[in-house]
């Protein structure tokens, strides 16, 4: 054997051995059947159509979000206006609809200030005269704005949705985009998990805490009577929330009340630095969450708090108020929300806010629950499928090509291998389209030995001798090989961006178990055609 066969065929047994090593000696070295039998188990990741487990599709509801940014610009446009007095006293700024402003009875002689305030600090909006009023105008959310602010939406939800359900512990979880671009939907996949109620309530929790002034201490019994008590008409920049009764001006038995709170939050879940659940100081055996915030945040929060020292402050999570302590001094960085919180729910709370808050509201779409049976069964007759392909093709192969047919079996039982190996070393998800890839894998590995093979048959009818129609074989079919196996990667790349999950699963066991058949059809079983032609006699024929 001469050395460049031999550095070929020690590059091969390197390949094997990784190969092997990372499907079957991972994480511990096996000493049993048994503990091969678990290293498997670690280290190939089955998907939720083969483990079982739930599959959700969330809903976005981005509109809402919108709708947000248009309301925090009126209380920012109100503010300015006001202090550089634009706005005469009949003037009125209000929310049209979520990406309309109406801003009414401006003073003329202030419109230059008007707009050099909309164009200076109000740069997503345009801003146009108001049909049939003097000195009134409509803005407009520029709609590369609302683009914008849709794509930003949407890709804070799916992270603030992967961080917590990562928080979680689950296994494997699988959270993507999903459906049309304009439906705003999340696909959740969790394999495994057999009861997603926790799941499912950590991620629905909006998380959107906000600190704002509490502006009349009364709680009312209803939003009626909140509004009949400051004779129907609310003042401005407020608005009538939802909360837990706390206080002596609850009255008992009150499972929920009404505040009168600013509308404009001081600080909001995006200053957080950090929130961690204790237990509460002052009702035992309950939990508290304690919160931090940003820098700059608490350089807000801190002359706010000593502005309004006697006042009270309302703490509100997800537009209801959880509690509204008084401001006894003055509060820089570090704050504590209480309720009635058992030490699962202030994990859950703290956990929620650590991952940030969800832009927009969320709604369920579609939920599913795949037993293990069902996956059991898939993983069953998946393999029962891909075993007997396997043998078939292989008795085809021997016996329709001979001793070269045990070459094209060595060369398929590597490709399956190293498909393997790679989902084992990448902790890539095998699911049922998956196991689909691993048969489709079969069939073109077969399809790129039998173009070979008959290349060098018909050179061998031509009267070439062995060596030289090996030779030509390989060399002029290895074009043929190329083409086909790149016009399939280019399928898979449509079927990878376009797909979902179980597709995507598809399209990339199909891909490695392409290249893996390059490696496996051209260079493994050329090198074995190499070992053969030199220990085969001079005039002996070659056995295809």
């Amino acid at each position: 054997m001469n050395s460049q066969l031999k550095w070929k065929f020690t590059f091969i047994g390197a390949v094997v051995i990784l190969c092997l090593y990372g499907v079957l000696g991972l994480p511990a070295f096996p000493t049993s059947v048994s503990q091969i039998r678990q290293n498997l188990a670690h280290r190939i990741t089955l998907g939720l159509d083969l483990k079982g487990g739930s599959h959700l599709v969330l809903q976005v509801e981005v509109q809402k979000a919108i709708g947000q940014r248009c309301d925090e610009a009126v209380d920012d446009l109100s503010k300015q206006l006001q202090s550089k007095n634009v706005l005469s006293p009949t003037g009125e700024i209000g929310r049209v609809d979520d990406t309309h402003i109406s801003v009414r009875n401006i003073n003329p002689d202030a419109y230059s200030s008007f707009q050099d305030i909309v164009n200076n600090q109000f740069g997503d909006w345009s801003v146009a005269p108001a049909a049939g009023a003097q000195n009134s105008y409509i803005l407009t959310m520029k709609p590369s704005s609302v683009a914008d602010l849709h794509s930003q939406v949407m890709s804070q939800a799916l992270e603030t949705i992967t961080r917590r359900i990562n928080a979680l512990g689950l296994t494997e979880p699988q959270i993507a985009l999903t459906g049309p671009s304009g439906e705003n939907e999340i696909l959740v996949q969790l394999p495994g998990e057999g009861d997603p109620t926790r799941a499912k309530s950590v991620i629905q929790a909006g998380g959107q805490l906000e600190l704002k002034l509490l502006v009349d201490d009364q709680a009312y019994p209803s939003e009626a009577a909140a509004l009949a008590a400051h004779n129907g008409v609310l003042p401005p920049d407020t608005q009538i929330m939802p909360g837990n009764p706390e206080g002596e001006n609850s009255a008992p038995g009150q499972s929920q009340v009404y505040y009168l709170v600013g509308r404009a939050p001081i600080v909001t879940g995006q200053d957080l630095r950090g929130a961690t659940p204790q237990p509460s100081t002052s009702n035992p055996g309950q939990y508290e969450v304690d919160f931090t915030l940003s820098s700059a945040s608490a350089a807000r929060f801190g002359p706010f708090t000593e502005t309004n020292i006697g006042k009270r402050l309302a703490i509100v999570l997800d537009n209801k108020v959880y509690s509204a302590p008084v401001i006894q001094g003055r509060i820089d960085d570090h704050g504590q929300i209480t309720g009635n919180f058992s030490q699962q729910s202030a994990q859950d709370l703290a956990l929620v806010l650590r991952a940030g808050a969800l832009p927009a509201p969320i709604r369920y779409l579609e939920e599913a629950t795949v037993g293990p049976s069902l996956g059991a069964d898939s993983i069953r007759e998946g393999v029962r499928a891909s075993i007997g392909s396997l043998i078939v093709v292989m008795v085809f192969l021997v016996i329709y090509y001979r001793l070269s047919g045990v070459n094209a079996v060595v060369a398929l039982l590597l490709n399956l291998v190293i498909l393997v190996a790679f989902m084992a070393w990448t902790s890539a998800v095998l699911t049922l389209p998956g196991i689909a890839g691993v048969i489709l894998t079969i069939g073109m590995g077969v399809d790129s030995n039998v173009l070979v093979f008959e290349r060098i048959r018909e050179e061998l009818r031509n009267g070439k001798a062995p060596g030289a129609a090996v030779d030509i074989g390989f060399d002029r079919a290895f074009l043929t090989i190329i083409d086909t196996h790149v016009t399939t990667l280019v399928s898979c790349a449509f079927l990878f961006i376009f797909g979902t999950g179980p597709v995507r699963g598809f399209a990339v066991t199909l891909v490695i178990g392409l290249i893996a058949n390059l490696f496996t059809s051209i260079y493994v079983s050329r090198a074995i055609f190499d070992y053969h032609l030199v220990h085969m006699e001079r005039q002996a024929e070659l056995s295809i």
